[in-house]
C-alpha cells in the first residue's frame, strides 16, 4: 500500500509544489517592486482564489467520479464524466470574461485598501481574467487525470506551466518594464499553453479510449448533468466557504493596516506550501479511496485511509522543523524588505502551528472527494467556518474596546488563533463523520 501510495503521490506533490509558483513566482517578482506592489498581488490573488476556489469541484468533483469509474472499468461512464466536466468549465469561464467588470468592481469596493494599491490589482485582475477558460479547463483536465490513476501527466503540465510562466514575467516586467501588466499577462500565457499541451498528452494517452466511447449527446444528457450538478453541488458550497475564509483574511488584514496585509500576504506562503505538499498525500487518497470504492474494496479501503494518515504524521514532524529552523530565509525568497520580515517574526508561532492544525484536513478532504461524500465533506466545512467568523469578529469586538497600546498586533494575533481554529475543525469534524460517510460505502 505504501508504494501505491507514493506511486501516486510524488508526481501530485511535484505538481503541488509548481503549481502555487503561479502565486509564488508572482509574489516574489513583485516583492523587489515596492509594498504596494505586494499588498496589490496579495488583494489580486485573493480575488482570483474567491473566484477559482468557487469551481474547485471542476477538479475535486471530476477525480472523484472517474475515479469511481474506473474502479468499476465504467470506461464510458469515464470518458462522459470528462466531457460533462469540460462543457461545464468552459461555460463557467465565459460567464466570468463577460461579467468581469462587475465582479471586479464588487471584489474591490470590498477589499477596500489605499488607492495606489487598488489601481495596481486592477490591471492585474483586467489581464489575468481572460485565462479563465484555460484555468478552469486545466482544473478538470487534472481532476480527470487523477481520477484515472494518472498523476504523472498533471506533473509534467504544471512544471511546463511554470518554466514558461517564470520566463515570461521575468521577461515581461524586468526586460521590457511592463510592470503589473506583465507579471499578469505571463500568468495567461503559461495557462493557455498548459491546457493545449495537456490536451494534446491526453490524447496521445487516451485518443484510442474517446474515439470508442465518446458520446457527446449521451454526456450532456440532462439528467446526466443534473446528477453531476447535485453531486458537485455540496463540494461548491464548500469551496465557497473555503474561498471566503481565505479572503476574508486578506480583508481583515488590509483593513488591520498595509503592513500587517503585506506580513500576512508572506506569511501564507508557508500555508500554501505545506498545502500543496499536503494535497500531494489527499489526491492520492482521492484516486485510491474513489478506486476501492467503485470496487467494493473495503479492506483495502481502510488500509489506504491508515497509510495515508501515517505519511501526514510524518509530513508534520518535517514541515514543523523546517518552518522553525528556516523561516526567517524562507521570507527573504519573497521579499528584501527588511522592515516586514522583522515584523513578520512576531506572527513566526502561528506558521508553526500550521502542519499541526492542518494536515488531518487536508487528508480528509481527498478521501471524502474520492468517495463523493460531499454532503458531510460540506457540513464539516459549515462548522468550521462558523466557528472562524465566531472567534475573530467577538475577539476583534473585544479587542477595539480595550485601551491597549499594541491594538494591531492584538488583532493579527486574533486572526491568526480564528484560522488554525478553523482548520483543526475540519479535520475533526470529518473524522467524527469518516464511518457513516466513507467506509459504509464499500
Amino acid at each position: 500500500m505504501n508504494k501505491r501510495i507514493l506511486q501516486l503521490t510524488l508526481p501530485n506533490i511535484i505538481t503541488n509544489i509548481t503549481v502555487p509558483l503561479l502565486g509564488m513566482v508572482d509574489m516574489s517578482i513583485v516583492g523587489h517592486l515596492s509594498l504596494d506592489h505586494i499588498a496589490a498581488i496579495a488583494i489580486g490573488t485573493g480575488v482570483f482564489n474567491l473566484i477559482y476556489w468557487n469551481f474547485g469541484f471542476l477538479r475535486m468533483g471530476t477525480s472523484g467520479l472517474a475515479a469511481q469509474a474506473y474502479g468499476a472499468r465504467n470506461f464510458p461512464e469515464a470518458v462522459k464524466v470528462f466531457v460533462r466536466a469540460m462543457f461545464i468549465a468552459l461555460l463557467i469561464a465565459v460567464l466570468l470574461i463577460v461579467f468581469q467588470v462587475p465582479i471586479s468592481d464588487l471584489a474591490f469596493y470590498v477589499m477596500d485598501s489605499e488607492q495606489s494599491v487598488l489601481s495596481l490589482a486592477y490591471t492585474y485582475f483586467s489581464i489575468r481574467i481572460w485565462a479563465a477558460p484555460a484555468t478552469l479547463g486545466l482544473y478538470a483536465l487534472k481532476g480527470w487525470f487523477i481520477g484515472m490513476q494518472n498523476s504523472k501527466t498533471p506533473m509534467w503540465i504544471a512544471i511546463f506551466i511554470n518554466v514558461v510562466n517564470i520566463v515570461f514575467s521575468l521577461l515581461f516586467v524586468f526586460v521590457l518594464k511592463w510592470d503589473m501588466m506583465g507579471v499578469a499577462l505571463g500568468t495567461v500565457l503559461a495557462q493557455y499553453t498548459g491546457l493545449f499541451v495537456g490536451l494534446a498528452i491526453g490524447s496521445r494517452f487516451y485518443g484510442k479510449l474517446f474515439k470508442k466511447y465518446l458520446d457527446i449527446k449521451a454526456s450532456l444528457n440532462l439528467g446526466e448533468m443534473k446528477k453531476f450538478f447535485h453531486i458537485n453541488a455540496d463540494i461548491f458550497l464548500r469551496t465557497f466557504c473555503l474561498a471566503l475564509v481565505f479572503t476574508y483574511i486578506t480583508v481583515a488584514s488590509s483593513k488591520i493596516s498595509k503592513e500587517i496585509l503585506a506580513i500576512d500576504s508572506l506569511l501564507l506562503q508557508f500555508f500554501t506550501l505545506f498545502s500543496y505538499i499536503m494535497d500531494g498525500f489527499a489526491y492520492a487518497g482521492e484516486s485510491l479511496t474513489g478506486r476501492y470504492i467503485g470496487a467494493k474494496d473495503k479492506a483495502n479501503l481502510s488500509k489506504a485511509v491508515k497509510y495515508l494518515f501515517r505519511w501526514g504524521f510524518l509530513s508534520v514532524v518535517i514541515f514543523t522543523i523546517m518552518y522553525a529552523l528556516g523561516g526567517k530565509m524562507f521570507l527573504f525568497l519573497f521579499t528584501d524588505n527588511e522592515e516586514i520580515i522583522h515584523l513578520a517574526k512576531d506572527y513566526m508561532i502561528w506558521v508553526l502551528l500550521i502542519p499541526v492544525c492542518g494536515f488531518a484536513a487536508f487528508l480528509w478532504d481527498g478521501i471524502y472527494v474520492g468517495a463523493t461524500a460531499s454532503r458531510y465533506m460540506r457540513n464539516a466545512m459549515f462548522i468550521a467556518t462558523a466557528a472562524f467568523f465566531l472567534i475573530y469578529i467577538l475577539s476583534e469586538y473585544i479587542v477595539d474596546r480595550t485601551a491597549v497600546d499594541n491594538i494591531i498586533y492584538l488583532k493579527n494575533n486574533c486572526l491568526w488563533v480564528a484560522l488554525l481554529v478553523y482548520l483543526s475543525l475540519r479535520g475533526i469534524m470529518q473524522w467524527v463523520y469518516s464511518k457513516k460517510a466513507i467506509y459504509s460505502k464499500a
